[in-house]
């Protein structure tokens, strides 16, 4: 068979030897299955490599989360703990019925240090999430050292006693060296679920 001799138009593609016809045949198979699987396999790359991803992020989410269970008992104590702590801070917060002498140790407290007031005021409470504070404005007179015990003597009341603003100045009138201290002094006291439930709501 001279292959020069074959007419290649398509048209003439009926009359074609019968080796020639097979070849095309087997070729056009060839180049159609080329073509369905190379696509098709691209899509199933592309399918692929998304799953690949998902996997990953489910093994990252897997092992974030057996961390987590491995170390429960750690977390329940540590929960325990804050909540032990929260609730001694809790205690040292007085109900309403005990505000009254917490004034009086504080008054006590600088009295005993040996200062002399001349101003113990307190003033209106600020209501807060679930706790009040009660400012005491005071005027006390004394020198570094007595203001020193008061300050210590409040830190080492039973509740929680805060003094703010503190100003010192030398007494204008007199003959003795002695000082001013003026202060803020803030305590605290817990509001339960009652007094919360009927805090007026923000404006």
């Amino acid at each position: 068979m001279n292959l020069s001799e074959v007419s290649w138009d398509i048209e003439n593609a009926g009359i074609w030897p019968l080796p020639v016809k097979i070849a095309v045949i087997a070729l056009s198979c060839l180049l159609v299955s080329a073509g369905w699987v190379y696509f098709d396999t691209q899509q199933q790359s592309s399918d692929l490599g998304n799953e690949r991803h998902k996997e990953q992020a489910l093994r990252q989410a897997f092992e974030t989360k057996q961390k987590k269970a491995a170390n429960l008992d750690q977390y329940r104590r540590q929960l325990e703990d804050i909540e032990k702590t929260f609730g001694n801070l809790l205690r040292q917060l007085p109900d309403k019925t005990q505000v009254p002498e917490l004034l009086v140790d504080v008054s006590q407290t600088g009295l005993a240090s040996g200062l002399e007031f001349e101003l113990f005021k307190p003033g209106s409470e600020v209501t807060k999430e679930f706790y009040a504070e009660l400012p005491i404005d005071i005027r006390v007179i004394g020198n570094y050292m007595e203001f020193g015990a008061f300050i210590s003597g409040l830190a080492s009341l039973p509740r929680i006693v805060t003094i703010h603003n503190v100003k010192i100045a030398p007494q204008k009138e007199g003959k003795n060296a002695v000082l001013i201290m003026e202060a803020l002094v803030k305590t605290y006291r817990y509001l339960d679920e009652t007094a919360r439930e009927s805090k007026p709501a923000p404006k």
